[in-house]
């Protein structure tokens, strides 16, 4: 049908007596034009009429998949294909020359495998967006992978597009390619590690992006904001951004402090360094003052009831006070630590709650405190944490202990 249109418009420019090679080279130019407009129509009906078809339909769509397509500008990279295809099937009917025919044809392949390769990654683009509305998207992050599939991919298209303007079939391109692995091993190293690296973190749960990680080979301290093939993106605290290598979270130690996160506290481990020349055995005068202190008057009295039956029954020389058993100063300090500790509204006494002796030094008996926060985020915590050391130091002096300090100006200006 095309040709017996040809073959009229020649006839009919000859008829109006042209040469044959006027009336060929005539024809040639209104066939292009042709070729032209039917491209330009096609591009217009595909972007104005299917992608404004398209839009209306999302819009009133309530299924939220198909807005994300629209996004990742899907159908308008999928719309630029029909121009090409118009070109592709026509242009045989433009020239008589095969060579400039092949050419223009082979551009046009390209072209297709060039925009079709565009389609493909807003496609998996819009996938990973898809998959990140759902909640294991949280926990198993798939960025790397898309990004190992697009470049897998694009590897692929660029070994076709070769293949065709080479007249090489691509199984033998592919085959050649083993003579330049141990080049593309050198230049992919990062991409493959990175690999490596991603099935290993999503395959041991080990990070995942919004978890609080500190890696101080890195200077990481704060939340990770994307796990990528690779790189890792962390924001630290200072509110900066750090990028490091994928594979340094296989090969490098870092700290997740995710698992703090859910167990509902944050970990309070510090010390007090008591002077030991301050502890000793409790007095009278000491024992009647302590009594006023609220959250350990009975224990003081139901203790003082327990060694008195324990001594009496050993019949101890009470004369000296290291026979028998003896209340320590210290050692109601650290009863009336514990007890301060538990009545606090801002402890989690769920958690691991311990008070204890660590070994004595020349810098003194460390009392270390060993609790959790109910309070996680950073701010409230310091403050937690300073309200019960606040305490904890100015109550010392009521037990007639000392906090031990190396000697200052001052206390050599005091002698």
């Amino acid at each position: 049908m095309i040709e017996n249109w040809i073959a009229a418009l020649n006839s009919l420019l000859r008829d109006t007596g042209l040469s044959q090679k006027n009336a060929n080279l005539l024809e040639t130019i209104i066939v292009l034009l042709v070729i032209f407009l039917l491209s330009f129509l096609a591009d217009k009906i595909a972007k104005k009429i299917l992608i404004s078809s398209l839009k209306n339909f999302v819009r009133k769509s309530r299924n939220k998949w198909d807005d994300i397509l629209l996004s990742y500008k899907f159908f308008h990279r999928l719309a630029h294909i029909a121009p090409a295809l118009v070109v592709y099937y026509t242009i045989d009917y433009a020239f008589d020359l095969p060579n400039l025919v092949g050419v223009i044809k082979t551009a046009s392949v390209l072209y297709i495998i060039l925009i079709s390769l565009l389609v493909i990654d807003s496609f998996l683009s819009a996938l990973h967006s898809i998959y990140m509305t759902f909640p294991i998207s949280k926990e198993k992050p798939i960025k790397g992978y898309v990004q190992l599939v697009k470049i897998a991919m694009y590897l692929f298209g660029i070994i076709v597009m070769i293949s065709i303007l080479s007249g090489t079939p691509a199984l033998k391109l592919l085959a050649g390619l083993g003579a330049l692995a141990a080049v593309l091993l050198l230049v992919f190293k990062d991409t493959i590690l990175g690999l490596v690296a991603s099935i290993q973190v999503s395959a041991n749960n080990m990070v995942k992006p919004g978890d609080w990680i500190t890696m101080p080979s890195r200077n990481a301290d704060g939340t990770v904001l994307e796990i990528t093939l690779n790189t890792v993106k962390v924001q630290n605290w200072d509110k900066t951004i750090i990028t490091f290598p994928t594979y340094s979270l296989v090969t490098e130690a870092f700290n997740n402090w995710k698992g703090m996160e859910e167990s509902g506290g944050r970990r309070i481990k510090r010390s007090v360094n008591i002077d030991m020349r301050s502890v000793k055995f409790m007095d009278p005068p000491l024992k009647e003052k302590l009594r006023k202190i609220q959250l350990i008057k009975d224990y003081i009295a139901q203790r003082e009831e327990e060694i008195d039956r324990f001594n009496q029954e050993r019949k101890v020389d009470p004369s000296m006070p290291v026979n028998g058993r003896r209340m320590t100063n210290l050692g109601i300090f650290r009863k009336y630590i514990e007890a301060y500790l538990k009545q606090h509204p801002r402890v989690n006494t769920d958690l691991t709650f311990l008070i204890r002796h660590l070994q004595p030094s020349e810098t003194g008996l460390p009392i270390e405190i060993y609790i959790f926060s109910r309070d996680q985020e950073w701010a409230k915590y310091e403050a937690v944490q300073a309200d019960i050391f606040d305490h904890i130091l100015a109550s010392i002096p009521y037990f007639e202990l000392r906090v031990f300090q190396n000697p200052t100006g001052d206390d050599f200006k005091a002698l």
